[in-house]
């Protein structure tokens, strides 16, 4: 018999994968010289921005879908501004490398994105060094050196612009981590564009003034009004997807989650911009550093669980973790874990998403869970 709450996790899932790989395509398509031809980026972002905000300010003040939480000046001035600060920082940076690499490459730099979080967690102290997560940091590291070596369009100016985008990226997780969850606040991804999406907006209008405004006065450039409309609609649909994708499921299938959609993303970029090649150098280095993700997620996850017997092997684990994870996706678990302690929290953002929620998935799903059962418990 077929389990109708399993069907619509899985159907979740399907349109998470779809919208982030169709984000990803679409803002390179629209930024491509090759194609739209609009290579203004930050003003990408600024649209995004400003659309999220005012969709965000919509449903919190006017529709009240959600209530605001107890936001004071103090917290405001020391935790929002700085976390939207590096927030606009890794959009704006990732978004400039679509002008200058392809998205298969990028998608494999961003295999670097967990040793630049451990490593930024390790300097900040919200992670310890340890010796396992060492080792699969320079396994990664190994993958993403031997994929660029392969890459036939290596481009530097799209490389640091890519990596310098990841470490600011990063620096906003362990942000988030040490600043907001420290001090209680806990933002779903509408409060959170709420607060975030505006003062990002401000924070890239200083660069978007000096760097792209001259060009855009004097280029004929052109606006579709649908295009931007529709970029922007879909990059905000990204978010809530992954609102009810990490309300009905857990760490284990989210992540599984993420890796098939990294790959779903480098086939369907060499199918939507032929000019992506992607050379054996390349997938076997991309194959390198995905062994070691893979293995850093197994660890943050058993992190998160119950000690599990020292007798079980890899694939035994990772069995008893998918069934517990079954067992439990309905269920409200109250957070008795300490959040400081990085060890059952990861951001959404370690999806690879270009504009993901700034919330911790653990505390995001055990508020999707009450909210899935106490709309049961109604009807």
């Amino acid at each position: 018999m077929i389990n109708k709450a399993h069907v619509l996790t899985y159907f979740y899932l399907l349109i998470y994968i779809l919208l982030s790989s169709g984000v990803i395509l679409y803002n390179k398509w629209v930024l491509s010289p090759k194609y739209f031809n609009f290579p203004f980026p930050i003003t990408l972002t600024m649209i995004h921005m400003a659309f999220s905000g005012l969709v965000a300010f919509f449903l919190v003040r006017v529709f009240k879908v959600v209530a605001p939480v107890k936001m004071t000046f103090e917290i405001y001035a020391t935790c929002v501004i700085p976390i939207s600060a590096f927030f606009a920082s890794s959009l704006w940076f990732g978004n400039t490398a679509y002008l200058h690499i392809s998205v298969a490459f990028i998608q494999m730099l961003k295999a670097l994105m967990p040793v630049a979080t451990f490593f930024m967690g390790v300097m900040c102290g919200t992670d310890k060094p340890r010796c396992d997560v060492f080792l699969n940091m320079v396994l990664v590291s190994v993958g993403v050196v031997v994929s660029s070596y392969g890459e036939i369009h290596f481009n530097i100016v799209g490389t640091v612009y890519q990596v310098t985008g990841i470490l600011a990226e990063a620096l906003r997780l362990v942000l988030t981590q040490v600043l907001l969850q420290k001090k209680g606040l806990t933002l779903n991804p509408i409060t959170s564009l709420y607060y975030i999406a505006p003062c990002s907006f401000v924070f890239l209008f200083v660069p978007w003034c000096l760097l792209e405004k001259p060009g855009m006065e004097v280029s004929q450039i052109q606006f579709n009004f649908w295009i931007f409309f529709s970029n922007a609609l879909c990059a905000l649909a990204l978010n809530l997807s992954i609102f009810l994708v990490i309300g009905r499921t857990g760490a284990v299938t989210i992540r599984v989650a993420g890796v098939l959609k990294d790959w779903i993303l480098i086939a369907l970029s060499t199918v939507v911009f032929p000019e992506s090649t992607i050379t054996g150098l390349n997938i076997i280095g991309y194959a390198i550093a995905l062994c070691g993700v893979v293995m850093y997620n197994y660890i943050k996850v058993k992190d998160g669980r119950a000690p599990q017997l020292p007798s079980d092997s890899i694939p035994e684990r990772l069995t008893k973790d998918w069934k517990l994870e079954k067992k439990s996706s309905d269920i409200f678990v109250p957070n008795v874990s300490n959040d400081t302690n990085g060890g059952s929290n990861f951001n959404s953002s370690e999806l690879n998403d270009e504009e993901a929620p700034l919330v911790s998935l653990s505390r995001l799903s055990h508020m999707g869970r009450q909210h899935n059962n106490s709309s049961s418990q109604r009807s």
